[in-house]
């Protein structure tokens, strides 16, 4: 098919223009011939302990930025990615999940429920911004966990992302269908396709939802800065309607409907806390977005904090408008602004919030597209997905492959698959991906390869174990006692415990240069401690579906990840050897020195060992 092939220098990608061979996507050395696979397969337990104990640096992230063949053009600056953090959050979430867990779990008291999980969220935000300023490139927490944590971590972590933002999508997209429905004066499923014999949650195929998927890709891969236009307009709307719901909203609203404020208690704010984090889910796109910010230290603060705070204030005011309007209990599962005019007599206005939800999950799906796909890229120049997904196109400099396929994956899943089942699987990969962030904050804080003595290292495991391991049991005993307490006296005076040892016993290792968390370890640690409470209020349904999607990752990885990045980093060795700078230890190794160290070897041109 392709004419065109030509090796892109330094990159070991080679282009092909419109065709695609084994080699855009499998060019290792271990995928040549069955007997180099076979050979690479027996070589797996060291190839295995080479990948996990080495972490890479900062500037070897920044460099990989050569293997996409063209790079992203910069042309974000803080007021796109406020905006663009506005536009990834506000959506499905607010819309739909509101009125699903105020009728069915938490009542009145889903007010509470978004601000636990705006705390956790806006906790996570501030681990995204030190990193996002410090490693300014499309692979976000992929890229942070690698630097931190290793590539074996930072894999599975990169599968969570993937599925976080196909589940995403594929629930909003679902969204959008019922509230178009509304906006023409249907119901939810008349725009649906029933399949009995399909298994329920499964049954009802969804056509409107691919649609508007195909629509979002066209202009995701046609210009960042161009979607980026285009959420401002879908963005300043929805913030009118939104605006129009509080307002109006309140005009009808009966304190009454609030003296049944939480019938089913604390335990029913967390639980339904837990699913609501769907509604923060997509900030972390802004992160992605740091390869293509002008100045990433003063633009990725102000538009991620900002955002998220923003955007909590928001959903609170949003929830207590609904609760108020109408009994909880009477309150619509699919479209429950609409509904709840209708029920208060203004059934015009049904048509005005069916608009503004519309505006507002098609700028979700906007910015999802943009941020899923620079993962994806980000992912793929280190070889661990397959490197036809790191090219970026030249003319519009965007990653239109990872872009495509990501959407052809989030079409399938909206096609099939109710959105009740998305939301609890999609926040058990969000929490756990933010959980793994907040705890590599604290490696990069406490813990340099070089600077860090044998002894502060031992004390930094000792404490972060027992940070992890406090917080897991915490959110066991939640999910298992209902009534007791006697656990908590127990777990949370450990947390604090191993929060103020690593405070006052380990010594900081290095300080950001442009922007960090404050009050770190507390931050963090709350962050940690938080997001793995959260998941103890998560279905077992959902934990045995994230079970099996993280098998199905480790039988990739050791089939093909493990050996393609293996391969890439060896390759890369072997050019930096060549090149005189000196013998390396495995890794990605192609960074330089990293001036902001304060004694001049922290991130070295070396990949770190890991802790």
């Amino acid at each position: 098919m392709g004419v065109e092939s030509e090796e892109v220098s330094g990159t070991g990608i080679r282009r092909r223009g419109c065709s695609c061979s084994k080699d855009d996507f499998l060019p290792e050395e271990s995928f040549r011939t069955w007997g180099n696979y076979v050979k690479a397969m027996k070589e797996t337990p060291s190839r295995l302990m080479n990948r996990v104990t080495t972490r890479s640096g900062d500037q070897a992230e920044i460099q990989m930025k050569a293997r996409s063949q063209h790079e992203m053009k910069k042309t974000l600056n803080w007021w796109d990615l406020l905006w663009f953090g506005m536009g990834a959050v506000i959506g499905a979430g607010i819309f739909v999940l509101t009125g699903l867990e105020a009728r069915e779990v938490a009542g009145p008291a889903v007010v509470l429920s978004y601000v636990v999980s705006g705390i956790s969220a806006l906790l996570s935000v501030f681990c995204y911004t030190e990193f996002a300023v410090e490693i300014p490139v499309a692979g976000g927490s992929f890229a942070y966990l690698r630097v931190e944590l290793g590539d074996f971590m930072a894999f599975i972590a990169a599968g969570n992302i993937l599925l976080e933002y196909v589940i995403s999508g594929a629930g909003v997209a679902r969204s959008w269908t019922s509230y178009f429905a509304t906006l023409c004066g249907h119901e939810p499923n008349d725009f649906r396709i029933s399949a009995p014999s399909l298994q329920k949650g499964y049954d009802q195929l969804d056509p409107v939802a691919i649609g508007i998927i195909v629509v979002v890709c066209i202009l995701a891969v046609t210009s960042t800065k161009g979607s980026s236009r285009l959420n401002y307009i879908s963005s300043i709307v929805h913030v009118v309607v939104i605006l129009f719901i509080i307002i109006a909203g309140l005009i009808k609203a009966d304190t009454n409907n609030y003296r049944d404020f939480a019938p089913n208690g604390v335990r029913g704010v967390f639980k339904a806390s837990a699913v609501l984090f769907f509604a923060y889910v997509g900030f972390d796109a802004v992160s992605t977005m740091a390869e293509e910010t002008k100045d990433p230290a003063r633009d990725i603060p102000i538009g991620l904090v900002g955002s998220m705070v923003i955007t909590t204030t928001i959903y609170c005011v949003l929830a207590i408008t609904l609760c108020l309007m109408q009994p909880y209990y009477k309150i619509d599962k699919d479209a429950p602004f609409s509904e709840a005019f209708k029920y208060v007599g203004w059934g015009w206005a049904q048509y005005i919030v069916a608009f503004g939800a519309l505006t507002a999950m098609t700028s979700v799906l906007l910015v999802g597209a943009v941020g899923q796909a620079r993962y994806l890229t980000h992912i793929a120049r280190t070889h661990m997905m397959p490197p036809w997904f790191a090219i970026v196109n030249s003319r519009t400099g965007t990653p239109v492959n990872a872009t495509v396929v990501m959407l052809a994956a989030t079409a399938v899943i909206a096609f099939f698959t109710e959105l009740g089942i998305l939301a609890n699987l999609l926040s058990i990969s969000t929490l756990f991906i933010f959980m793994l962030v907040a705890v590599a904050l604290l490696v990069r804080r406490y813990y340099v390869s070089g600077v860090t003595t044998a002894g502060d290292r031992n004390k930094l495991v000792i404490f972060l174990a027992l940070i992890l391991a406090s917080s897991i049991a915490t959110a066991t005993y939640w999910g298992l006692s209902e009534k007791g307490w006697i656990g908590y006296c127990i777990t949370v005076p450990i947390w604090i415990l191993a929060t103020v040892g690593l405070r006052v016993f380990v010594p900081q290792a290095r300080q950001p240069k442009m922007w960090g968390v404050p009050l770190v370890p507390w931050l963090p640690s709350a962050s940690i401690a938080i997001n793995i409470f959260l998941l103890g209020s998560i279905d077992k349904d959902s934990f045995v579906r994230f079970a099996a999607w993280t098998g199905f990752l480790l039988l990739y990885y050791f089939l093909f990840g493990l050996h393609a990045s293996y391969d890439t980093a060896m390759m890369y060795e072997g050019k930096t050897l060549e090149s005189g700078e000196g013998p390396k230890t495995g890794g990605e190794l192609e960074g330089e020195p990293d001036a902001g160290s304060k004694d001049g070897s922290i991130d070295a041109p070396t990949s770190q060992n890991s802790l």
